[in-house]
């Protein structure tokens, strides 16, 4: 049996107590805000943690099993890393901790587009099993020429993001100059002064940049150029482009789903961008009951967007998601633990799943879906 660590044992509150206490103030609020006035990020975590599970308890008891297919590869838990960008920017080589940690427990890894190392050293960590999520690019030629990168490096999966056709409304981003690409103000510079461990990592890894992007860069324009608003026909052409298997993120709708299947996906990730792009939507938990009712066995049905715990995940595996992914949390425990971070929040995740299956005599993580508590509408 796996060891367990004093530090598993941490709270997500107090975690993201730590993490704010070490990262610069105006990266801090990039990484933990949502959009407009937080409504839809306050929703996610409140929905998910209204739901209940019945427990069996006059029954034979065994001890539970994490493992869980999805895509041909046997993984060792329900979950696994949600793509983020800028993360070298939150807390220094947090990709390559993540990754590393990922890779050692046996969980997937998304790398973003907008991450801060490439796509080669990650999938070098992760031993070729490092899925990419995709911001599309405007030009054909540099979406495909990206394409062939991520194909080389041995990513196997392939994310689309779906949720992003405008600019998420976040005023205190723009209020702090944290954009793409950062600026950094007078105002910033004694924000990072007072977080002196995050600048001198900073200084021993080097200044974070785009790393994946980097040789794409426009010339004269000095960025690169992308294209959020996803519709069916560039969806149907990277379909055609792209061998591996294809996920949709950001799934919102049963209309949406449908195209998904209609379009050759081989995965959906129901999500709202962590409440990040629209306040005035649903939470990720309230769309994937419906989603999971009608479109089970039909396509792979996965979900992030307000997971923190190992409850919040058993809770979405009940109500309808056959995989979960989390970022926040593992950008918290990072900043709070450093390279020890990535590691304790995998084990303190499945330390706690476990002990929600057992308690509920549930041995298997497809039939926690047999233990929830249905309430009429």
């Amino acid at each position: 049996m796996e060891r367990s660590h004093k530090n598993d044992y941490l709270t997500a509150a107090e975690l993201r107590k730590r993490a704010k206490s070490k990262i610069p103030k105006f990266i801090f609020q990039y990484l933990d805000g949502g959009c407009n006035d937080n409504i839809n990020l306050k929703k996610n975590t409140k929905e998910i943690g209204d739901i209940e599970l019945k427990p069996f308890y006059i029954r034979e008891h065994k001890e539970a099993d994490l493992r869980t297919e999805l895509f041909g590869h046997v993984y060792d838990a329900p979950f696994g890393i949600a793509p983020m960008g800028l993360q070298g920017f939150m807390w220094p080589n947090s990709p390559e901790i993540l990754a590393r940690a990922a890779a050692k427990y046996n969980i997937p890894f998304i790398i973003s587009t907008l991450t801060t190392c490439t796509v080669e050293r990650i999938s070098e960590l992760t031993e070729g099993r490092a899925w990419f999520q995709l911001y599309h690019p405007k030009e054909p030629e540099f979406r495909d020429q990206l394409l062939k990168k991520v194909a080389d490096a041995g990513c196997p999966v392939l994310v689309l993001i779906a949720d992003m056709p405008s600019k998420g409304y976040r005023p205190w981003d723009v209020h702090n100059g944290f954009d793409m690409p950062p600026e950094i103000s007078i105002r910033n510079i004694f924000q990072m002064m007072a977080r002196p461990e995050w600048v001198l990592k900073t200084i021993y890894h080097g200044r974070p940049t785009f790393a994946i992007m980097k040789s794409f860069e426009n010339a004269e324009e000095g960025h690169f150029y992308f294209d959020h608003k996803l519709d069916e026909r560039k969806i149907a052409e990277i379909r055609d482009r792209w061998k591996g298997k294809l996920v949709i993120k950001g799934i919102s709708s049963e209309e949406d789903t449908e195209a998904a299947i209609r379009l050759g996906a081989d995965g959906i990730i129901v999500s709202n961008h962590g409440g990040r792009q629209l306040d005035v939507g649903q939470s990720a938990i309230a769309m994937l009951g419906p989603i999971a009712k009608k479109y089970e066995g039909k396509i792979k049905i996965m979900m992030d967007s307000g997971l923190r715990t190992g409850p919040d995940i058993a809770r979405s595996l009940a109500s309808g998601a056959e995989f979960t992914f989390l970022g926040r949390n593992f950008m918290y425990a990072v900043a709070a633990l450093g390279a020890l971070g990535g590691e304790h929040m995998i084990r303190s995740l499945k330390i706690q799943l476990k002990q929600v299956m057992e308690q509920i005599s549930c041995v298997k993580v497809k039939d926690l879906k047999n233990h929830l508590v249905k309430r009429e509408d």
